[in-house]
């Protein structure tokens, strides 16, 4: 390993366990790692800042601040709120039925917006739901940990759900269906798994409920919501829009040359102009600026890698491993999902899809992306600071105010999380094992 790669390798490993240690400064150390290794690739390897500039999936960025802004106006459409409300009826309010109601409907808004913002405008709903009708510790812990092992598989289930999946997308590594066709099985076969075995531990068994609880619940809720209504001007130019864009990005011939970006770009002009004054400020006030520098340094960092050429080095180790070529896939993909689980989902695909592509041109291309994206999915639902909604989780939870048994004010952090993420973690991973082996 020469000095350049030796280098910019301890720059990214000392940036993504910074950032992972202290996530409150993930900003400043990602933008900080990037600069040290432009640096260091300028004067160790003679590599110019242009060259890992030019190299930056610019796409990649146009498409995650594109479907931020979707789920920014699905937010002011009020349609979350009354989602969950229906979700909280159809359970009856019963904490079994509530917890299998709300993973389920978690995993499919997760495939079509940012998790966070759906997250933030539901979590607070099922949070009272379980205040109302009563819940102990382990029984939280379990509901809300499963559903963010839920929001988890919703995202790796299509290209647009979370941002693995929106890289491999933008970077064309594979087409919207492609991509569509094979993770959508693989995520719904683990979320299938992963509620029966939630179910077969039996988290509510100690809840005290009865009928008159779970009927005041109802009831209450359905007080706090009686007036609220989606705002149909501006969820159907969304769902609109977003239908659009699905079937651009998977009927357009690439001939036509409108990549994934170009599609995203021109379904959120289209939308912002059905709602002019609100698309304005949309644009000036919830653009997420600190997630487009986040990424952008990112890029900036990994790419400083690839051209040192550290990235090949590791896929020459990986081919020269004593185990078949099959046996290097799944190799791979293990250590993959732990990376994930140590750096978090955005960090750990950015630095594996290299070592991806080179395995990609020796076994089959989809197998080993959509793999990937598993390993990515199972790693980021391992421990609470890697899933990306969790500490937003946490805090929500704080805030709400809940008691469970004998009074004692609810907890819900990384000791609460982790025998649901451990869990999740073993099913996701099995599965896109499983499928992979099938595929390679």
């Amino acid at each position: 390993m020469t000095p350049h790669q030796l280098a910019t390798l301890v720059v990214l490993l000392a940036t993504l366990v910074a950032q992972a240690v202290v996530p409150s400064l993930r900003l400043l150390v990602v933008t900080t790692g990037a600069l040290s290794s432009l640096v260091a690739g300028a004067l160790l390897g003679q590599v110019a800042v242009g060259t890992v500039l030019a190299h930056v999936p610019w796409d990649v960025l146009v498409i995650v601040v594109v479907l931020g802004l979707f789920s920014e106006f699905l937010a002011q459409s009020r349609v979350f709120g009354v989602l969950a409300l229906a979700a909280a009826e159809r359970s009856g309010a019963r904490p079994a039925a509530l917890s299998i109601v709300f993973v389920v409907a978690m995993y499919a808004v997760s495939g079509v917006v940012n998790n966070l913002t759906a997250l933030l405008l539901v979590l607070p709903i099922l949070l009272n739901l379980l205040k109302l009708v009563g819940t102990t510790q382990r029984a939280l812990s379990w509901t809300l940990a499963a559903v963010l092992v839920a929001c988890n598989l919703g995202g790796a289930a299509t290209p647009v759900g979370d941002f693995p999946a929106i890289l491999l997308l933008g970077r064309g590594a594979m087409t919207f269906p492609d991509y569509l066709l094979r993770a959508l099985p693989q995520t719904a076969v683990a979320l299938a798994l992963f509620v029966g075995a939630t179910r077969l531990a039996r988290p509510e068994r100690d809840v005290p409920t009865s009928r008159l609880t779970t009927r005041l619940a109802l009831t209450t809720m359905r007080a706090l919501f009686r007036n609220v209504r989606v705002e149909r001007r501006m969820v159907w130019p969304a769902l609109g829009g977003l239908t659009a864009m699905v079937a651009a990005w998977t009927f357009v011939p690439p001939s036509w040359g409108l990549g994934p970006e170009v599609v995203a770009w021109a379904g959120a002009a289209v939308v912002l102009w059905s709602r002019p004054s609100v698309g304005e400020t949309l644009f000036r006030g919830r653009v997420d600026v600190e997630a487009v520098i986040f990424l952008l340094a990112l890029f900036v960092l990994v790419g400083a890698v690839r051209a040192a050429g550290t990235f090949e080095l590791a896929g020459r180790a990986l081919s020269e491993l004593p185990v078949s070529p099959r046996v290097q896939v799944l190799v791979f993909l293990v250590a993959a999902a732990i990376i994930t689980g140590l750096f978090s989902a955005g960090p750990g695909m950015a630095a594996l899809l290299d070592v991806a592509e080179g395995l990609a041109r020796q076994h089959p291309p989809a197998a080993v992306y959509v793999g990937l994206a598993m390993s990515v999915c199972a790693g980021s639902s391992l421990f609470l600071t890697a899933a990306t909604a969790g500490p937003l989780t946490q805090a929500l939870t704080e805030r709400a105010g809940l008691r469970v048994e004998g009074g004692a004010p609810a907890r819900f952090g990384f000791f609460q999380f982790l025998p649901v993420g451990l869990l999740g973690f073993s099913i996701i991973l099995a599965t896109g094992l499983a499928f992979t082996w099938s595929a390679l």
